[in-house]
């Protein structure tokens, strides 16, 4: 959720005083009153759920709970809303995107929890053990659920063009370009770039991105404009004095200022801010390509491998008939992929092509869809009846398990490439074969054939270099999402 939704003018603007401030009233307050007003009647339904779901499973018609009871339950509530508080779940910077926000929640009920169940250990107090533990459960589930919905929400919200924050980016003219370009990707994320504040005397930039201003009528151009948060990319400033100053001018606007460090494609898990002697450190944790090879990730591949497999039978059964059944053909086609550090292997598919699909490659170049060295048709004629249906649904990957059961592929993880791809691959992407390859990954669920090829290598790049089991438990719920709603399937 992004600010702008919440935020108001007090005072009049200088386009009407001709002041060159404005001040904002963020109400950032009245956010977070509604936010733990929220969670406050999520917490109290779920206890009222839980005590109800408890009695029943003890067998007891009884519901109503003692004085003592419910002065306990009121005083849990209140430590589960002072534990989120306390752990940062209602900041605005972590509402939007990110696993923090969750992280948070989960960390601040085993808090809340702890801390209710050692009271009650000192002061000796016996609460009714099954309501405690089906209420917390419960709780954590809801408190979460309902912040995902919320993000997907506010995501819809922010695509359509509605509650977004005006946002001003000052900097060298490349870089604010950089700036443009990376919240152009990131549209869902609620920011919209009204113009931008650069060193060189131009119109535009080379984005199409209106200059407004200079550096000297910074603040005039906040007020004019509107601007809710002012994003210093690199150039802003040539030394510590003179973003102080640049502050300074901005201390009557009230606007929420951002600096963009010279990084790009790292994930917060590898950050670490420290100030020292008043600079602000940034620790950057080394790539965690190696991290996804340890055997957790591996004995987490072959036991979700095996179990799919077992659950996917009938299905690969039934789509094996039809497949033969169409025109006699094989069922599965096996192809040559590239896998963990250039090693090929043979990739199993259902086959949604025809028999001769390949040899008819080189006559369909001309009409290629696909980035880069990828080939891509959306009507392809190469493509069955049958495989038209399979790979709407991406049935036509299940066989891929065996490979992931093989350790030829994992379950998230780049694409695997075709040997002619990784020819053409230049230093930086082959980075990508660090990893294993997977059945499903970054790039599949943030658009899939629709990615160009340079998001598609930057999302696989960012997936090895930030490779945490959190991200890929991310992925995977994503997966189902991608794949049955069939954007950019063919």
């Amino acid at each position: 959720m992004t600010v702008s939704g919440f935020l108001a003018r007090s005072k009049p603007t200088a386009a009407t005083t001709g002041a060159p401030s404005v001040r904002w009233v963020p109400a950032a307050q009245y956010q977070l009153l509604i936010l733990v007003g929220v969670d406050a009647i999520l917490v109290g339904a779920t206890f009222i759920l839980a005590n109800v779901t408890s009695t029943r499973l003890r067998g007891s018609p009884e519901t109503a709970i003692s004085t003592e009871a419910t002065l306990a339950t009121g005083a849990l509530i209140l430590i589960w809303l002072m534990g989120l508080r306390l752990t940062g779940a209602y900041s605005v910077i972590h509402l939007g995107a990110g696993a923090d926000e969750y992280k948070r929640v989960v960390n601040a009920t085993a808090i809340a929890a702890g801390i209710f169940g050692i009271a009650c250990f000192l002061f000796k107090y016996d609460y009714p053990r099954l309501t405690f533990a089906v209420w917390v459960a419960m709780g954590l589930l809801v408190l979460l659920v309902v912040r995902y919905t919320r993000r997907q929400i506010m995501h819809r919200l922010h695509l359509r063009g509605l509650l977004q924050t005006p946002v001003l980016v000052v900097g060298a003219d490349h870089h604010v370009d950089e700036v443009h370009r990376a919240l152009r990707r990131a549209r869902w994320a609620g920011y919209k770039i009204v113009g931008a504040v650069t060193r060189e005397r131009r119109l535009t930039t080379a984005t199409g991105l209106p200059v407004l201003g200079e550096f000297s009528n910074l603040a005039e151009v906040i007020s004019t404009q509107g601007i809710a948060t002012v994003i210093f990319a690199e150039g802003s400033f040539t030394c510590p004095e003179e973003f102080r100053r640049l502050a300074w001018q901005l201390e009557e606007c009230q606007v929420q200022m951002m600096v963009v460090p010279t990084l790009a494609d790292v994930s917060a898990e590898r950050l670490e801010f420290s100030p020292m002697a008043g600079l602000p450190l940034v620790h950057v944790a080394r790539p965690r390509a190696l991290k996804s090879l340890r055997w957790s990730k591996r004995a987490a591949d072959v036991v979700a491998s095996a179990l799919l497999l077992l659950l996917a039978a009938p299905l690969l059964l039934i789509t094996a008939v039809a497949v033969k059944l169409e025109d006699g053909g094989p069922v599965i086609f096996r192809q040559r992929r590239v896998g963990l550090n250039g090693e090929e292997f043979d990739c199993l598919k259902l086959r949604s092509m025809c028999i001769d699909a390949e040899a008819k490659i080189a006559a369909l170049q001309s009409q290629n869809e696909g980035a880069g060295v990828l080939f891509k048709m959306t009507n392809d004629p190469r493509i069955t009846t049958v495989g038209k249906f399979i790979r709407r649904f991406s049935i036509d990957e299940l066989p891929q398990l065996w490979n992931t059961l093989r350790g030829d592929m994992s379950l998230v993880g780049p694409r695997p490439a075709l040997p002619r791809e990784v020819a053409q691959y230049d230093s930086d992407t082959m980075r990508r074969l660090h990893v294993r390859p997977g059945l499903t990954g970054l790039w599949q669920v943030s658009g899939r054939s629709n990615l160009s090829w340079e998001d598609t290598v930057r999302l696989d790049l960012y997936y090895v270099d930030n490779w945490s089991a959190v991200r890929d438990l991310m992925i995977l719920a994503k997966t189902a999402k991608a794949v049955f709603g069939s954007s950019g399937a063919y």
